[in-house]
């Protein structure tokens, strides 16, 4: 999906605060959904294009309250930017909603201006992850490609093993070594040792403790000439 396209998503059960925000969305040509309970937004289902959450922090007719959803999302690993709005100044729930990642957390009545310049930072955000998302998508793909001999090489060259050198460790000839080397460059679309250390650095920081690449750690795009 393009980058130019974005959708501000208003969780509130009070109609009027649900038609107010709409309206400002909209005055500033910000395509904006409402709904009226955690429920329905959950039944929406996934978002494919950069979004930002705007979220009540209680309901009145709902068991869910907004830090239980940014909860469920965050477990669930669906990431999207969240801007808390509530009528209660409540500082505790403000500061667990900013450490578990909120962008911002608006009293109400809040300053048009302000709501807008908080929506844009999650908007912008949320822009940022999917780029570094596609990335990741590309790089698992490169990686899905290379042979089991081709990733023991590809860790030996980035440790800077010569071919000679790697040549002994796995039992292959030299010639072999610079085949193999010569198909993972080509897959993994390196043109240099540099690069390829520094592609090799961020794989080996974004594994789990399962082997995996975590799925949601960002990747650097220069490092694969974006």
């Amino acid at each position: 999906m393009s980058d130019d396209r974005s959708l501000v998503l208003v969780v509130d059960d009070d109609d009027g605060i649900r038609a107010s925000v709409e309206a400002l969305c909209r005055s500033v040509d910000l395509d904006v959904e409402t709904f009226a309970s955690v429920e329905a937004f959950l039944a929406r289902g996934e978002v494919d294009v950069a979004a930002c959450l705007v979220l009540d922090v209680r309901f009145r007719t709902s068991a869910w309250s907004g830090l239980d959803l940014q909860h469920h999302l965050a477990t669930s690993r669906r990431s999207i930017p969240i801007v808390f709005m509530t009528g209660h100044g409540d500082v505790p729930m403000a500061v667990q909603a900013m450490k578990s990642g909120a962008v911002d957390f608006l009293l109400k009545p809040f300053r048009e201006q302000d709501f807008l310049d908080a929506v844009r930072a999650g908007l912008a955000r949320d822009r940022k992850r999917r780029r570094e998302q596609r990335v990741l998508d590309r790089l698992r793909a490169q990686l899905g490609t290379l042979t089991v001999r081709e990733r023991q090489i590809m860790d030996l060259v980035a440790q800077g093993c010569p071919n000679k050198q790697i040549a002994a460790r796995l039992g292959l000839s030299e010639v072999t070594v610079k085949v193999h080397r010569g198909h993972m460059m080509h897959k993994m679309e390196v043109r240099s040792l540099a690069e390829l250390v520094r592609l090799n650095d961020r794989v080996a920081a974004r594994r789990n403790a399962n082997g995996v690449i975590d799925s949601g750690a960002a990747i650097d795009t220069k490092a694969l000439g974006d």
